[in-house]
This record gives structure tokens, C-alpha cells and sequence, in this order.
């Protein structure tokens, strides 16, 4: 089964950590990328910060265009950092996993996915 392993996390807090920490955090996605690339194929995505994103706001009446917004404006200061994804036995395979890059500047969530389609290659 497929699962995501997503990261959530202040925008700022990794950069305002001193280099050592910030290359201890680095080495714990450096070990599950070798890892999972052992495996085979994975996922592996960073999001650029909140402030370089645009929303679009859902439709308000059929045939309107949605509003487009500058940036996510959510209410807490935790935002999506980023995601793996691959393809583990079960969840206990897949929490293993995600123990490599557990650390003290980021909340990890692991939870099953489904593809949904699209073909994605980095040439």
C-alpha cells in the first residue's frame, strides 16, 4: 500500500537553527531518501514557503470564475512543508520510516494514499 509521509512545520524555524542542527535535520532526509531509493521508486517533494503560494478560492455560483488570492491564510502558524511518498507493507513499515526524519522542527503525519494518476519524471 502507498503511503504519504507529510511534514508540517513553522515556516522560519529550520533556517533559525544553527548550521549543525539545521545538518542534522538534512541528514535524517538524506538517510531516508538512500533508503527508500534502495527500495525503489518514491516521492519526495519540498514546498516553497506559504508567502510564494496563491489560492484559489472555491467557485461562489455555477459558471464564475474562482477568486484567485495571494498566499494561504490559515489561522495557525504550522504550514505544509512537504511530503515522501513510496510504497511500504503497512503502516508499521512506513512509520519505521518516517522515524528517520522525526525531529524537533517538524510534525510528521503518515497516512495511506491512493494514486489518483498523472505521470511525473525530473528530465
Amino acid at each position: 500500500m502507498m503511503y504519504a509521509i507529510a511534514i508540517y512545520g513553522e515556516a522560519g524555524v529550520f533556517e533559525s537553527l544553527p548550521k549543525d542542527k539545521q545538518d542534522e535535520v538534512m541528514s535524517g532526509h538524506g538517510d531516508l531518501q538512500d533508503a527508500l531509493g534502495k527500495r525503489g521508486d518514491y516521492l519526495s517533494v519540498k514546498l516553497m514557503p506559504p508567502s510564494a503560494a496563491v489560492t484559489v478560492e472555491p467557485m461562489q455560483a455555477s459558471g464564475q470564475k474562482p477568486l484567485i488570492v495571494d498566499g494561504p491564510f490559515a489561522e495557525t502558524k504550522e504550514s505544509f512543508l512537504g511530503f515522501y511518498a513510496a510504497d511500504f507493507k503497512d503502516l508499521d513499515e512506513a512509520l519505521d520510516y518516517a522515524r528517520v526524519i522525526s525531529s524537533p522542527v517538524a510534525r510528521l503525519e503518515v497516512r495511506p494514499i491512493a494514486w489518483a494518476g498523472g505521470v511525473m519524471s525530473t528530465d
